[in-house]
Formats: structure tokens, sequence, C-alpha cells
């Protein structure tokens, strides 16, 4: 096996809560150097986020943080806005996702940044991008989730606008300017420059939400509310079973709803002319779903799963993290991986998506401690003598 596929790429993470730093995990996922810079005396606001906090610390934390070194620097100072442009002297990509001109404020803007490292890949993520009359906006993953389309769609007809239990927006646009980092990582192999990559939270939500914008402008329609179905895309709904639970099917392909109708004991279902296309189905979803429910609240969880998948028809339960513990799939794929820290002992949490086949990538550890790597980064890497080294330190810049 060959080493980590980004193991020669170094990434200096400006970047705090999620929009940023998330791409920094997924580059740092598979082996690149992120040396994320925090704030002295209190860190990316990350380390305090989520809802538990065994020994007083996030859980979010160590997941969003891992595989990364954490340096400090006060970034509203000369001294700290010089310690960043030496690491970037020696980066290959800057990450951040402040407020368009904040970097130019702290004399780091794109065209000075190039100057000193022509090379430099400058990935940028905003919630409304670098330019355009709302770029100097603030903007958060919800707004960019609102703005982009997702809010409008996602929640029940009669209700106003819900949201995804996590932060879709923010995820959403890490991913995307992840992609344009390693395009332009690959990009500059053939010319030698780096590029500024702009990833714009509303944007990568718009980029997920498939026909809704041609569907507008050639037919006048608007995608509404639909709950737990998509609209005219039947039978692909959660349907309740015997002891109480219940079990999403979808089977929706003409060929998948012929063998769902087969092992409901009703083939002349396909070849009704009400649910016989995957048209004429959409239009009769409600009915469709009455059928099958009718079927389905007459066999236990268990039994009706197993005789979905050995009759070829896509199911599944709706897992919560207990049911991903205890699935043999998850196991088996290592979905979960349990990392080494300091406080916890094994630490579980996701895994690297997607898997290579010869370079994969691997969670070597767990969210940093505050400042634990500014030795090693600014002592070993940027040389500093150990007189400069305690008295920034000293003055609060590091």
């Amino acid at each position: 096996m060959r080493g980590l596929p980004l193991g020669d790429i170094r990434v200096v993470e400006l970047g705090q809560l999620l929009a940023g730093p998330f791409c920094g995990q997924l580059l740092g996922d598979f082996g690149a150097e992120i040396i994320k810079v925090e704030d002295p005396g209190r860190g990316d606001p990350m380390r305090q986020w989520g809802r538990e906090k065994p020994y007083g610390q996030s859980l979010w934390w160590p997941v969003v943080a891992r595989n990364k070194k954490s340096v400090t620097c006060d970034l509203r100072t000369p001294e700290g806005q010089d310690l960043v442009i030496r690491l970037v002297e020696r980066a290959d990509v800057l990450l951040e996702n402040f407020r368009p001109g904040t970097l130019e404020r702290w004399g780091m803007s794109p065209a000075r940044l190039h100057e000193i490292n022509p090379r430099l890949v400058i990935t940028r993520v905003t919630g409304f991008g670098q330019s355009g009359p709302y770029a100097p906006r603030a903007g958060y993953g919800s707004i960019g989730e609102a703005m982009g389309g997702i809010r409008h769609v996602t929640g029940d007809p009669d209700r106003p606008p819900a949201r995804a239990g996590i932060s879709l927006g923010d995820s959403l646009a890490a991913t995307h300017a992840c992609v344009g980092t390693l395009v332009a990582l690959h990009e500059r192999e053939r010319s030698g420059r780096g590029q500024v990559v702009d990833s714009a939270i509303y944007e990568a939500v718009l980029a997920m939400m498939e026909s809704m914008v041609p569907e507008w402008q050639q037919a006048g329609y608007q995608r509404e509310r639909t709950g737990t179905v998509l609209p005219n895309v039947s039978p692909s709904n959660v349907y309740p079973t015997k002891d109480g639970d219940t079990i999403l099917v979808a089977a929706n392909q003409d060929s998948v709803f012929t063998r769902l109708a087969t092992l409901m004991g009703r083939p002349e279902l396909a070849a009704d002319e009400r649910y016989a296309t995957h048209g004429a189905r959409g239009a009769n979803m409600a009915e469709l779903d009455e059928i099958i429910a009718a079927w389905t609240a007459g066999i236990p969880a268990e039994e009706l799963l197993r005789s979905l998948h050995e009759g070829g028809v896509p199911a599944g339960r709706v897992y919560t993290a207990k049911d991903m513990f205890a699935d043999p799939h998850f196991a088996a794929r290592e979905a979960i991986v349990r990392v080494p820290h300091p406080d916890f002992g094994e630490l579980a949490m996701q895994n690297v998506v997607p898997k290579l086949s010869d370079t994969p990538g691997s969670v070597r550890s767990a969210g940093p401690a505050l400042g634990q790597h500014n030795e090693e980064v600014y002592r070993g890497l940027l040389g500093l003598t150990e007189a400069e080294f305690t008295g920034l330190s000293a003055a609060g810049v590091i």
C-alpha cells in the first residue's frame, strides 16, 4: 500500500466553525498536513459546540479537527500576520472562511499572497461569495440553505419550512470547496500557478437542487414541501409494520415495482394503468401508499425486511446512531472508527469517505488541544529561535 495521497500537500487553515474547517477535515483525511491557526486563549468556537460535553469538552471538535495541527496566532497583530505569511510561503493551500475583505484588511490579499507564493491555492468559503451585492453580508449556513432553495422544499406542506438536523449548508459549501481545491491543485501541475477557489454556501446548496431551476424557467412549476415523499416518485416512503416499527421502501422503478407487487401477492398492480408506469404511480401516489401500508402493517419489521431484500426491493430502517453501532455492515466496512483520545480513551466517529483501493485515507488523530503544535510549527517549520518564540508567546501573539 502506498502512502496517503495528499501527503505532499500543506494547508494553512485560518477558518473557524464549520464551513471552512470541514473542507480542511476532508483534505486532512487523505493525508494533507493541516496547520490550523486559532485565536490565542479562545480557539475555534467549535471547541465549545455540541450538546453533550463529557469532561466539559465538545464531542464535535474531535471530529471536525481530526488529523490537524493546532497553532495559536493573533491575526489582528502585525506580528501574527507576519507569521501567517511565513507559513504561506511554505504552503500549498490557504483555507479561510472569513467575511470577504477580512484577509485584505490584514494585508493578505490574494494578489499579495501570490506575489509571495505564486503556486498557492487560496480557498475561500463564504455565505454569498467574494463578489456581488450580497458579498459583504454575514452569511451562516442556515441563510445559505434558505436562499439556495432547500429550506423551501423541506418539511410538511402544511407547516413552515423545516431544516435537517445537521449543518447541511456549511458542509455542502466545504465539500465543494474541497473539490475546487483539488481541481486547482491539479491545474497547478500544468500552469505552475495557484488560483482562488470561491465557494459560496448558497451556491453549494443551489447546486444540489436537481431540476428545480429549469422546472420554473420552462414550465412555471415551483417545487413545494412534500413531507416524506418526492413529488411524482412512487412508491418511495416509510411504511408501518406489525410491531410498531417503520420501514423505508423505494420501489419507484418499473421493474422494481413489479417485484414489490409480486411480493405483496398483488401482481396485477404492476399491470394496472394507475400504477404501471412511473408517471402513473406518481399521479396516484396517495392511493398506492395506502395499499402498500395496509400490506406492511401486517408483517413484523424483520420479516418484512428479509422478504424485501430477498425479493430485490430496496428497503431499510431509518437508523439512529445506536442502530449504526449494532449494524454488521457498518462494522464490516469500518464505517465507524475508534480513535485514541487523551480524555475519552477511545472516541468513536465516522470514518473517511470515499474508500480508495490503493491509497485510502485515515483518521490518525482526534482534534488537538489549543496550540498543541506551536513549538513544532513555529520553531521546527519556521525556524524561530527560542527567544523569538518566547517573546511572541509573552506578548500574546501566539
